[in-house]
């Protein structure tokens, strides 16, 4: 019995290995199908998981719509994608200079972005601008800047693309947004709160477009951290709220998000939150225990945690 268990391991492992190829062979062609032919736009490109993002859906036969505020940027980006994919099977991205920032553009740059195929399929909108200090050092023009990049621009986007698809009776709109819309911490006052305003307003956006089969979706990861950089050890057990926030504000890696943008866009996930256990357990502790939150929260700031620059 003992050497006919033995023998059986290696067949059980091949055989579980074999079904975990097949089913990424078909989430990979099932994912290239559900973007194939589609028009695709993506804000803020150039950004570490704007580049992601497109290589993921230019791969998968998307009509890449990309959008920046650097030209020399998108063109880069453009060079390196056309490079690596198969013209027969791949079209060759559309480049349209944005910056979220600047309300005032924002209309007629999404004239532009529907003159590039006639309609939008799939809206992802993924510029975000990140500022970090005390609030009575923030400037009001500061704030009023985070919000127009992280709210009113997406927004303004958003509203200028949406009667399309609701006369066309088909999209998806794709919010990539922040574990701070769903708490905030410290000396991020301004980011958090436009982090909070744009989740609130696609929530309600996702209710009143549904009768028209249009499908918001948001998806929330911890801090979107760079390529290179990985958390450093440290002896963390000393302080709880230490290791509390030093868990909190490790993000998720550029390629890992795209790839979850890519299956919220295939199966059409309303809300979609990429965290570790750490930064869940801290948004349900600010629902049902928020005194204790709040008093884990005032200590690291009575103590002064220079909390790490996100990603």
């Amino acid at each position: 019995m003992g050497v006919t268990a033995v023998l059986m391991l290696p067949l059980l492992l091949l055989g579980i290995s074999g079904l975990l190829f097949i089913y990424q062979e078909v989430s990979r062609l099932w994912s290239k199908s559900a973007v194939q032919n589609k028009v695709v736009v993506i804000t803020d490109a150039i950004s570490g998981l704007g580049k992601e993002c497109a290589r993921v859906f230019h791969t998968g036969g998307a009509r890449l719509v990309l959008c920046g505020k650097n030209w020399e940027r998108l063109q880069i980006l453009y060079d390196a994608l056309i490079s690596v994919a198969d013209p027969s099977k791949t079209f060759t991205p559309k480049l349209v200079l944005l910056d979220l920032s600047d309300i005032s553009c924002v209309q007629d740059v999404a004239k532009e972005v529907l003159d590039c195929y006639g309609c939008v399929d799939i809206l992802i909108n993924n510029a975000s601008m990140k500022v970090k200090g005390p609030a009575h050092k923030i400037s009001l023009e500061l704030d009023k800047k985070i919000m127009d990049a992280n709210y009113f621009g997406p927004i303004t986007l958003t509203k200028a693309l949406l009667p399309d698809m609701i006369s066309r009776r088909t999209g998806q709109i794709v919010l990539v947004n922040n574990i701070q819309g769903k708490l905030g911490i410290p000396f991020r006052t301004a980011y958090a709160a436009s982090k909070h305003a744009a989740l609130g307003f696609f929530d309600c956006l996702r209710a009143e477009v549904e009768e028209y089969d249009v499908v918001v979706s948001t998806v929330s990861p911890t801090f979107i951290r760079s390529y290179h950089v990985d958390p450093s050890q440290g002896n963390w057990e000393a302080s709880i709220w230490k290791f509390f926030f030093r868990k909190l504000t490790y993000g998720v890696h550029p390629v890992d998000v795209a790839e979850e943008v890519m299956r919220t866009v295939r199966r059409k996930k309303q809300e979609v939150f990429m965290a570790n256990p750490i930064p869940k357990a801290a948004v349900y502790i600010r629902t049902f225990f928020p005194e204790f939150f709040f008093a884990v929260v005032a200590c690291g700031v009575k103590e002064k945690l220079n909390v790490p620059e996100e990603g």
